[in-house]
């Protein structure tokens, strides 16, 4: 009883001392921040992005709402906070700055969704259909022409835009833009992914207009000509043709690409080369090419200026290099098709001429922060792609190698021998390969679910060989064409391209050259961004830190397994891991989609076997049935090969004997397997599935949706308890009697 006195006397203390403590661990926060090169601009950029990575993940409205009004009621009480009290400015000022931004991230992109999205059709549908040519594209290497057409759904006269293929057969002179034509055709929605993990066309289509896409059925009626898609169209088009009439071959192709942004021509052998050695990068027109194009002009504008001593005394010589070099830039840009990533590309290099101009550092965080930053605010939806992802990871990461103090010290021109500069200059270009090639391995596998290994090697050779060779001498033969002395150049340029093709395929046939990997999480991916964010923005050893979650992400990235089955939307296209090097499919599809889908997605790599060709498989022209061994026990699958009509109890005495049913077609009720039937009316909810069949869990395509705009109503449904089950529980084993509860529900 006489312990109660002090303890009661130290609850009272209690929240002084916590009060206390906080303000302590504010204080050493607040220190920490203010003495660790804490650079509140790119973080702010980071946060922006962050808000509109959670709208894409996130899948309820009710859930961007939630972040949006948790963000907002955060930053008003900082600031409320900030105004209040003087103290801890860096804490208040990042707090009120980085929610701020997730909660205008999440609004912008969530507004650009609902103001910009563009519904799919409601089906697929045959029919005739007049519209106005808004874009051509040719691809002579797949035989064909794209077509973008203004027109008006044929149901209900919504004005829509489509795209559709047409053979090159059926190609027509005046088939150009601004042409209005009359033709019948096959529509279809935008494909949402394949598989889990798969390329969302759906979204991309979403932000860009698209309603539908198809394929031209028959001739092509001229209602009115076109106008051949203005006079800069027609400048890319012959630029296009006159390069590829004097550089024969591949390389006539390449060097079109260069010119002219046209990449229609290349073949589908040397681009598999191309991206298999890591260079797959030079035939977009983005960041090296515009940098390279602008950096040309500004150096050369540059020392002309300084030729004339009147002008040079009177005028900042740099700041009218800097205006060539913006013009050339922009001019390029436009030129080769202005598309999204080049047009980033530009942006990105007229703040660096910008810096020149100023006086400022070119190459800086903070030059990056708003160059992504205008990218995002223009174009949020570019975030989750690809493109945005690689090239800033690029950026960021030569950024940050090269402004760390060691390597800086390390690169810096001294006085040496000529050998020692160039062995230095090669030692920098293999040093930021390999820096940028472990930056770019997590993305490109989470996105393409392969990445090249000798990138690094190879580029070290290709992107001198493409900067100051191939595209000089690409820029001289056009210029030299002017007076007919252009043809040496042209053979030069050739030969040079001939060489970086050969390159390419040597590299590429290397043993181990690709890594595969089946579909990664999006968990993965995120520890691998913020731990490279982590270290490339913050300085001194703090930055270390970043390894943490890298190293978290890579051992994610190791333990990933492919999926043991892989179904597709339609059911019509299957796929058995885990039986060998080979995968086993159930048709041998003509479409190169379908076949390379189901490829990557399961991390396997060669010519698939069909499942009625292997020895554990007893199939008929109906159903095959599959028996394999996973986590200790057998599965039994009945795979459907056709639409045919069965006799109802003989299938249902099958489904019985089976743990999984897959079908392309409408199952009757009566037949319940075992653990799961994936037949066309689980498949129209769910989009396409993977099975683990260890660890008993489905992934869906609908997991990944959520209620975004691109996702059709008809499937926002939430995915039926039964399913839910067989992702969160264990299946029962093989011969078990399933409660009919579980089928009631299911049907």
């Amino acid at each position: 009883m006489g312990d109660a006195e002090p303890d009661g006397a130290a609850l009272q203390h209690r929240p002084w001392r916590n009060r206390a403590d906080l303000s302590s661990g504010l204080t050493k926060v607040e220190s920490f921040l203010s003495g660790a090169g804490f650079d509140r601009g790119p973080w702010a950029v980071v946060a922006f992005a962050a808000g509109i990575a959670a709208w894409f993940v996130l899948p309820t409205r009710w859930e961007w709402l939630a972040l949006v009004s948790g963000c907002l009621a955060i930053a008003v009480i900082a600031l409320a906070m900030l105004r209040a009290d003087g103290r801890f400015p860096y804490i208040r000022q990042s707090l009120v700055v980085a929610f701020g931004a997730v909660a205008a991230g999440t609004l912008l992109v969530w507004a650009k969704s609902t103001l910009i999205g563009t519904p799919p059709i409601a089906g697929p549908l045959v029919s005739v259909i007049e519209g106005r040519v808004i874009d051509r594209k040719d691809e002579p290497a797949e035989h064909r022409v794209r077509l973008t057409l203004a027109t008006r759904e044929p149901q209900t006269g919504r004005a829509i835009k489509v795209r559709l293929n047409l053979d090159l057969d059926r190609d027509l002179k005046g088939l150009t833009e601004g042409a209005s034509i009359s033709l019948r055709a096959r529509l279809v929605p935008p494909a949402p992914p394949m598989l889990p993990g798969g390329y969302d066309f759906a979204r991309t289509a979403w932000f860009s207009g698209l309603a539908a896409t198809g394929s031209v059925l028959g001739p092509v009626t001229i209602t009115a000509p076109g106008d051949e898609g203005g006079w800069l169209r027609q400048l890319q088009r012959s630029l296009s043709r006159h390069v590829r009439a004097n550089v024969d071959g591949s390389s006539g192709t390449i060097a079109a690409a260069f010119a002219s942004g046209d990449r229609g021509a290349i073949a589908k052998a040397d681009e598999d080369a191309m991206r298999d050695a890591g260079l797959t990068h030079l035939l977009s027109i983005s960041g090296l090419h515009v940098s390279a194009v602008i950096a040309a002009a500004y150096v050369l504008a540059l020392r002309v200026l300084a030729l004339f001593p009147w002008l040079a005394l009177r005028v900042r010589l740099p700041l009218l290099a800097a205006a060539s070099g913006a013009a050339t830039g922009i001019g390029y840009t436009l030129l080769t098709g202005a598309e999204v990533p080049t047009i980033r590309s530009c942006v990105g290099a007229l703040l660096v001429l910008a810096a020149l101009a100023l006086g400022r550092e070119a190459l800086s965080m903070r030059m990056v922060a708003v160059g992504a930053g205008v990218i995002v605010l223009l174009w949020p939806e570019a975030l989750v792609g690809p493109s945005f992802q690689m090239s800033f990871a690029a950026v960021i990461a030569i950024v940050a190698l090269h402004s760390a103090p060691r390597v800086r010290a390390l690169f810096q021109a001294r006085e040496e021998p000529w050998w020692a500069k160039l062995l230095r200059q090669i030692a920098s270009l293999l040093l930021t390969g390999i820096v940028i090639e472990l930056a770019l391995l997590p993305i490109g596998l989470f996105h393409f679910h392969r990445s090249g290994v000798y990138g690094a090697l190879a580029n070290v050779i290709a992107i001198p060989l493409t900067t100051f060779v191939s595209m000089p001498l690409i820029a001289l033969a056009l210029i030299f064409d002017a007076v007919g002395l252009g043809a040496p150049l042209w053979w030069l340029a050739g030969k040079s391209l001939d060489l970086l093709l050969a390159l390419a395929h040597w590299t590429a046939s290397w043993p181990g050259a690709v890594t595969l990997l089946p579909s990664m999480g999006q968990g993965a991916l995120v520890l691998f961004v913020a731990g490279g964010l982590w270290l490339a923005l913050w300085s001194g050893r703090v930055r270390l830190l970043g390894l943490i979650p890298a190293a978290l992400g890579a051992l994610m990235l190791a333990m990933v397994q492919p999926p043991d089955v892989l179904i597709s939307s339609d059911g019509r296209h299957v796929g058995i891991t885990g039986e060998g090097e080979e995968l086993l499919v159930l048709r041998d599809s003509r479409s190169d989609f379908a076949r390379d889908n189901l490829a990557e997605l399961s991390g396997m790599e060669g010519e698939p076997r069909l499942i009625a060709d292997w020895d554990r498989a007893d199939c008929n022209p109906d159903f095959c049935a599959v028996s394999l061994e996973r986590g200790g026990r057998s599965w039994d699958l009945l795979i459907g090969r056709s639409n045919d009509r069965i006799e109802e109890r003989a299938l249902a005495a099958a489904c019985e004997r089976a743990d999984v049913v897959i079908a392309a077609r409408y199952l009757p009720r009566s037949c319940r397997p075992r653990w799961l039937r994936a037949d066309r009316r689980l498949l129209d909810r769910s989009g396409g599935l993977t099975l683990d069949l260890e660890r008993g869990t489905v992934r869906s395509v609908a997991d990944d949706q959520g209620q975004h705009g691109w996702w059709s109503p008809e499937r926002r449904a939430p995915i039926p308890p039964w399913l839910r089950e067989k992702r969160e529980g264990a299946p029962q084993p093989s011969g078990a009697a399933p409660p009919s509860a579980r089928y009631s529900a299911a049907q």
